[in-house]
């Protein structure tokens, strides 16, 4: 049988260990982790056909797209078990607004209609309050929405 003008009864090892060298590249441009077990299981085949090499390819294919299947769905079964395996000592590196939960700062402007703006560190933070509160007063940071610290009064 022929593919693209390629006779499939030709296929040997190092035909799919090329087909994994073009999904290891495409992995590395998307950074999915999906094309990472296609190339996976064609690395698994190219070694199964160097062993045995009179597989047929229907066989060769069968077990690609089976272990594929097997590594894509297996990854996704493990992530979601396991959605943060790795423990920081420092979890809230990253997550900016949520390092100033608890913190209390001076207002420079007032909070009028429930929002303002509160200078924190380098920064300038829009905040929002269920009250007005007015100018030079202490406000604590109760949470984080996105970019804007709910505070109440001090």
């Amino acid at each position: 049988m022929e593919l693209f003008g390629f006779n499939l009864e030709e296929i040997v090892y190092w035909h799919w260990w090329v087909i994994a060298g073009v999904f290891f590249v495409l992995e590395i441009l998307s950074m999915s982790f999906f094309f990472l077990w296609l190339a996976a299981s064609a690395v698994l085949v190219g070694v199964v056909h160097l062993v045995a090499p009179g597989m047929p390819w229907q066989i060769q294919f069968t077990l690609w797209a089976t272990l594929s299947v097997i590594g894509a769905v297996g990854w996704r079964f493990y992530k979601k078990n396991n959605p943060n395996p790795i423990k920081s000592d420092q979890p809230l590196l990253n997550r900016r607004g949520e390092q100033y939960v608890g913190r209390t700062f001076t207002l420079d402007k007032p909070i009028e209609n429930g929002f303002g703006k509160v200078k924190v560190d380098d920064s300038i933070w829009k905040v929002e309050c269920t009250e007005d509160v007015e100018a030079g007063k202490k406000i604590k940071v109760l949470s984080v929405d996105g970019t804007i610290l709910q505070v109440e009064a001090a």
